[in-house]
C-alpha cells in the first residue's frame, strides 16, 4: 500500500502518516510498498553535485515551502516535548551562497589534496568542485589552499581549514599543518600576500598564531568594527545576524539597563540601547569587546559555573542570552526566580531552549513568540530567537 511522505524528521529522512521513514524524501512525495518513490510538489532538484553524499547539506532535495515548515515543525515539536506552544513566526531563510564562515577538513592523498566537508556520517572528505552554501570568496581559495597545502601536508595526513570572511577579507586559520624552515614560512607569507588574506593563522599543536595581518582583523557588529580573535565564534552569515539583532531588539524593547549573557564579541551587546553589562567565558573576547566599545561593561565570567545571582539580575530591564548548544541550565534558574520583565533568548538547539523556555514558564514568565532562523542553508540545523516577559 502507498504511503504520502507528511513531514521530514528532525535528521533530514522523510516520515509517512504510518511514521515510515524514507530516506531524502520530501514531503507530498508517495512512497509505495517496495520503497520507490514518486517525487511530490515540494521535491526539487538539488543544485548541487556534491547531494547527498556530502555532509555539509540534508535538505537540497526540498523547496523552500517544505524547508520553512521543517523550522518550524523543529521548534514546536521541541517545545511540545515541555508541554509548551507559542506563536512560532515566519522563518528567516539565509540565501544561499551566503555562508560566511567554515570549517573544512584537508588530506592528502594520491599526490593531491582532497579539501572539502565529511561525507555525511562519515570522516571521508567530498573534495568539493563546487559550493551553493559558502560565500564567494571563501569558495575562490580552495583550489589555490590545494596547491598550498601540498607542500605543506605530510601524505595521508589531515588538517582543519577554518574560514571567515571578515571586514578586511578572509581570516584563515590552518590547524595540524606544520610549517618549517625558512621557505615553508614564507611560503605562508606569500600565499596570504597573493590572495589578499585578512589574516593567516596557523595551530601546530600548541594553539592558533597569526603569521599574517597587515591590519588588525575585524568584523563590524552594529557599525562598530570589534577586533576578531583568531577562531572566534561569529554568525554564520551575515543576513542571520540582521535578523536575530532585530528579533532581540523587538524582544526587549528600548531597556534603560540591560545584560547580554554569552556576549561572545558583542554581536548582541552592540546592539542594545542605555546600560548594558555584557558577561563572556572567553577573555579573548571579552577584550575584544572592551576595545570595540568602553562603554560596554563587559566582564570575564563563566556562567556555568559562577551564573549572575538573582539578586545582581535585580533591576535590569532586560536580558538577552544566547548560549551553546547545551543550553544555559544554572544561569535559568536564576532568571526564573528573579523579576526582569523582559528576556530575548538566541538558541541553536530547539531541544535545550524548550527545556530551558519550561524553566522560564514555570517560573511565571510567558513565551511571546518565536521565531526560527535558517542560517545554515539546506541542513537539519535550526536557530531561533524567543521572547519572553513577565
Amino acid at each position: 500500500m502507498s504511503e504520502v511522505v507528511v513531514r521530514i524528521a528532525a535528521r533530514g529522512d522523510g516520515v509517512t502518516a504510518s511514521g515510515r521513514h524514507v530516506a531524502f524524501a520530501a514531503p507530498g512525495d508517495v512512497v509505495a510498498e517496495d520503497g520507490s518513490v514518486t517525487p511530490g510538489p515540494h521535491r526539487q532538484v538539488p543544485p548541487c553535485r556534491h547531494f547527498p553524499e556530502c555532509g555539509g547539506c540534508q535538505l537540497q532535495h526540498i523547496d523552500d515551502e517544505a524547508y520553512t515548515a521543517y523550522l518550524i515543525e523543529r521548534v514546536s515539536g521541541a517545545l511540545a516535548q515541555h508541554q509548551l506552544a507559542s506563536d512560532i513566526r515566519e522563518p528567516h531563510l539565509s540565501p544561499p551562497r551566503t555562508r560566511r564562515r567554515a570549517t573544512l577538513r584537508a588530506m592528502k592523498a594520491g599526490g593531491r589534496v582532497l579539501l572539502g566537508f565529511n561525507a555525511e556520517k562519515s570522516n571521508r572528505i567530498i573534495d568539493l568542485a563546487e559550493c551553493h552554501i559558502l560565500r564567494p570568496e571563501l569558495f575562490a581559495l580552495l583550489q589555490p589552499l590545494r596547491r598550498l597545502l601540498g607542500l605543506l601536508l605530510a601524505p595521508k595526513r589531515t588538517a582543519e581549514i577554518h574560514m571567515t570572511l571578515v571586514d578586511q577579507g578572509v581570516d584563515l586559520l590552518l590547524k595540524g599543518v606544520k610549517a618549517e624552515g625558512f621557505e615553508a614560512a614564507q611560503g605562508l607569507v606569500d600565499f596570504a600576500g597573493e590572495h589578499r588574506l585578512a589574516r593567516l593563522s596557523l595551530d601546530e599543536g600548541l594553539g592558533p598564531e597569526a603569521r599574517w595581518e597587515p591590519q588588525p582583523a575585524t568584523v563590524t557588529l552594529s557599525g562598530r568594527p570589534v577586533p576578531l580573535p583568531i577562531a572566534a565564534f561569529l554568525q554564520a552569515t551575515e543576513d542571520g545576524e540582521q535578523a536575530l539583532v532585530a528579533a532581540v531588539l523587538e524582544a526587549v524593547g528600548t531597556p534603560a539597563s540591560s545584560a547580554d549573557l554569552f556576549a561572545g564579541i558583542g554581536t548582541f551587546a552592540l546592539a542594545l540601547p542605555g546600560r548594558v553589562l555584557a558577561a563572556e567565558a572567553s577573555r579573548d573576547a571579552v577584550l575584544a569587546l572592551k576595545r570595540a566599545a568602553f562603554t560596554i561593561a563587559a566582564q570575564h565570567r563563566d556562567l556555568y559555573r559562577r551564573p549572575l545571582m538573582a539578586d545582581e539580575l535585580a533591576g535590569l530591564n532586560a536580558v538577552v542570552l544566547d548560549p551553546p548548544r547545551s543550553g544555559a541550565e544554572a544561569q535559568v534558574e536564576q532568571l526564573a526566580a528573579s523579576t526582569v520583565p523582559r528576556i530575548a533568548y538566541v538558541s541553536c538547539n530547539p531541544a535545550t531552549f524548550a527545556k530551558d523556555a519550561a524553566v522560564l514558564v514555570s517560573g511565571g514568565y510567558r513565551l511571546d513568540w518565536v521565531r526560527p532562523v535558517g542560517q545554515f542553508r539546506w541542513s537539519t540545523h535550526v536557530e531561533l530567537a524567543a521572547a519572553f516577559s513577565r
